[in-house]
């Protein structure tokens, strides 16, 4: 493995800190952060704002934020996307650090499409398939996405629509699946009980582009006999965490507060 080569590293840390915050930075702002000589920090953004990494903004002066080349960077990254691929990776992930099935499914309508998984490690576990579809309500996935929709745009795919169930915990009342989905939008987290397999649970988290969107879902399945509230909690977080680095592979970044 190659040696990190300092000058670099200090310029990327410099374009890192334009992530945070409003995306404007002084010199005298980036000394501080970073604890680099003024002489230093001065050169490497006169270098940066040379290379169009950096602007100067013009009614503000010494100030400055991130230039056109990092947006031509960001959107050559995101041409070579590839979302399957993507999910397929991070669910990996997720699934060595707690052992369960994990899915990363798409909406198409009113059902989802699984575009990535990974088995779990235990001998008893769920059974499924990438490129499979299923009835949206009744799945943690499709509950995280249809809750992520516009209200308007909610009712056009749901309004005279039978939801149909898949076993007898499954929710079939379009009231009750309202109700479901403004709860799943305050806890920003899906759980189905039993919903689509009598013998698993799940919780799933939104997955989001670089600009916000959702555009998938993350979720790890458990069989009831290792599903109890404390392991809900945990694997909230786990789903969370997961659907996160996700949507950093794609781009999103969430802002600080």
């Amino acid at each position: 493995m190659g040696r990190l080569v300092p000058a670099v590293t200090r310029a990327l840390d410099v374009l890192e800190l334009f992530l945070h915050g409003d995306g404007t930075l002084s010199a005298p702002e980036v000394t501080r952060k970073l604890q680099l000589p003024r002489t230093t920090v001065h050169e490497l953004l006169t270098t940066l704002a040379a290379r169009s990494y950096l602007v100067a903004l013009p009614d503000q002066p010494g100030r400055y934020r991130l230039g056109v080349r990092t947006y031509q960077l960001g959107s050559r990254y995101a041409e070579q996307l590839d979302l399957a691929a993507e999910g397929q990776q991070v669910a990996r992930e997720v699934a060595e650090t707690c052992g369960e099935t994990v899915h990363v499914a798409i909406l198409e309508d009113t059902d989802v499409i699984y575009i990535a998984k990974v088995d779990s490690t235990h001998a008893v576990r769920m059974v499924s398939a990438a490129g499979r579809r299923l009835p949206a309500h009744c799945t943690s996935v499709g509950k995280m996405l249809l809750a992520t929709l516009p209200d308007r745009e909610l009712d056009a795919r749901l309004d005279g629509r039978e939801l149909t169930g898949m076993t007898p915990n499954s929710i079939t009342d379009p009231a009750e699946l309202r109700t479901v989905l403004s709860g799943v939008r305050e806890r920003g987290i899906a759980v189905e009980h039993r919903e689509s397999n009598p013998d698993v649970s799940c919780v799933a988290a939104p997955v989001r582009d670089r600009a916000g969107r959702v555009v998938a879902a993350l979720s790890i399945s458990v069989p009831m006999i290792r599903w109890n509230e404390k392991r809900e909690q945990e694997l909230a977080v786990l789903a969370a965490d997961g659907a996160d680095a996700l949507s950093a592979r794609l781009g999103h970044h969430r802002r600080e507060l």
